[in-house]
């Protein structure tokens, strides 16, 4: 009954999750389908007030969000499971660490009290034969000690190699739970933490810091036109673009859906809007190509948005004035950057 009960239950949450695929027309792709499962098994609390909030505010669930909702309840609970077991794994390799110097400490107690012993002897012994018994007895507690050293080198060798290796293991976790899937860029969790930092720098040091908000032109249209899987080349396409034209500490993010965003650090406006510019110009000067046939797809353009952080702004604040910017140069005719300076995007922001 309990093995049939199961199988029913996982039957109908998978009924659910596609559903809620359907509805939202997201692609059914392993994670959106992970997403949704864990959505309609209702396991995951947050994850469902998040869900049910949105549906609240805008009746549906698009695809756009599912990407944002997967790396916060998703991944970061991936993440928080590898923590612990890395964790259970270093401390079973520190208890048995401390045991062996535990250990070794013992056998070093025990030479130095051979040792003592031998001392005491010497100072009575005149047969040589019995001084030659002395003599072997301190070359075996030697030995013994020898071995027991050679026993804790290795087993601390070993046990340095496997906590290396654990590091270099939750590393790579902490990476991938901070690396957007389809593009390879930084997703928005990393992006909202590394914005963040990026604005408690600039106050401190009273530096420059500027945010360009991006958003591919007529991407619906193209998806609809070419089918999802050249949008997925498209995103990528962009996102290997955008990374090609920055440097240093400049952070190239999926902000959701076809929206990217650069945090560009020590940058004024002007040189923000210069490096907007570039990535703009770099993006449509690439011909799109439909890999099984060859045949054009022909070339997509962006609208570009350009804000600077000022002191005492949080980055929500900051976020919404580029977007201003942005909606400003699609509304302006798109493939173009609009920065805050700019006047209809200075109208833009005013009407927000």
């Amino acid at each position: 009954m309990t093995q049939d009960y199961e199988y029913e239950r996982a039957v109908e949450i998978s009924r659910n999750a596609l559903g809620f695929l359907q509805k939202s027309r997201t692609p059914p792709v392993p994670k959106n389908y992970e997403l949704f499962y864990t959505y309609a098994s209702g396991t995951n609390k947050e994850l469902n007030e998040a869900v049910r909030e949105m549906l609240a505010a805008k009746n549906e669930v698009c695809a756009d969000d599912t990407a944002a909702f997967y790396d916060t309840f998703i991944g970061a609970s991936r993440l928080d499971n590898k923590v612990e077991e890395v964790g259970n794994y270093m401390s079973t390799e520190i208890t048995e660490v401390l045991n062996s110097l535990a250990s070794a400490a013992d056998c070093t107690t025990s030479f130095s009290q051979s040792l003592d012993l031998v001392n005491e002897q010497l100072g009575r012994f005149s047969d040589p034969q019995q001084f030659k018994m002395v003599v072997r007895s301190v070359l075996a507690a030697t030995q013994k000690m020898a071995a027991n050293t050679q026993e804790l080198e290795g087993r601390l060798s070993a046990s340095h190699k496997q906590i290396t290796e654990l590091h270099m293991d939750l590393e790579m976790v902490r990476a991938e739970s901070f690396t957007d899937e389809l593009t390879g860029i930084a997703n928005r969790k990393r992006y909202d933490q590394v914005l963040a930092e990026s604005i408690t720098n600039s106050e401190e040091t009273c530096s420059p810091l500027a945010l360009l908000m991006i958003d591919i032109d007529h991407f619906k249209k193209f998806n609809d036109t070419h089918g999802h899987l050249a949008g997925d080349g498209v995103l990528r396409l962009v996102a290997k673009t955008m990374q090609a034209n920055v440097k240093g500490r400049d952070m190239v993010a999926r902000y959701g859906g076809e929206e990217f965003s650069v945090i560009l650090p020590d940058t004024g406006l002007a040189d923000a809007i210069t490096v907007a510019q570039q990535i703009r110009t770099a993006v449509k000067a690439k011909e799109l190509v439909k890999k099984s046939t060859g045949a054009s797809l022909g070339h997509v353009t962006l609208s570009i948005g350009a804000a600077l952080h000022r002191r005492g702004e949080d980055p929500k604040q900051l976020i919404e004035r580029a977007d201003s910017c942005l909606y400003a140069a699609k509304h302006g005719g798109r493939d173009q950057v609009k920065g805050e300076t700019d006047e209809d995007a200075y109208a833009a922001m005013g009407a927000a």
